[in-house]
């Protein structure tokens, strides 16, 4: 039972954290488009930082639930675990993971970089740059569902 509510908790910061890495990059594009309105300007810098703490914090709750997931077994008995031959699928999974860290965190450094007056890249370079997560999440998704090696 407590692997059950541990893996739902997990999926549910899981989620949350998704979201902040799918808007974040949105906000960006608005930021980009909005040209010199200040007030737009600063409502969009105001609701990406607080985005961005929430988007760590999410992050954060995710990585400790998933610790637990993962290594639980040592502590909690009979809690499952995912360490066996054929876990290789989740190396890959946790190199994805790692993957839509860096994009996430690389889009918090767009924001520090704009509030410190430097330009932004074009709208359209952002809006390619917003698909970016889109695919490393369908493989994420697949290798946990499928566990293919």
């Amino acid at each position: 039972m407590a692997y059950l509510w541990t893996k739902t908790a997990h999926l549910v910061f899981v989620i949350a954290w998704m979201a902040s890495v799918f808007y974040l990059p949105r906000i960006l594009v608005n930021l980009a488009e909005a040209g010199d309105a200040p007030a737009v300007r600063e409502r969009l810098l105001l609701m990406a930082r607080r985005l961005y703490r929430f988007g760590h914090m999410m992050f954060g709750f995710a990585v400790v639930l998933g610790l637990v997931l993962w290594l639980g077994y040592l502590w909690i008995p009979g809690f499952q675990t995912m360490v066996a031959p054929g876990s290789g699928w989740l190396h890959v999974k946790l190199v994805l993971v790692l993957l839509l860290l860096a994009y996430f965190v690389a889009s918090g450094v767009l924001f520090k970089r704009l509030a410190d007056g430097r330009p932004l890249p074009s709208a359209r370079t952002l809006r390619w740059f917003n698909e970016i997560p889109l695919p490393l999440l369908v493989a994420i998704v697949y290798l946990v569902l499928a566990k293919p090696f």
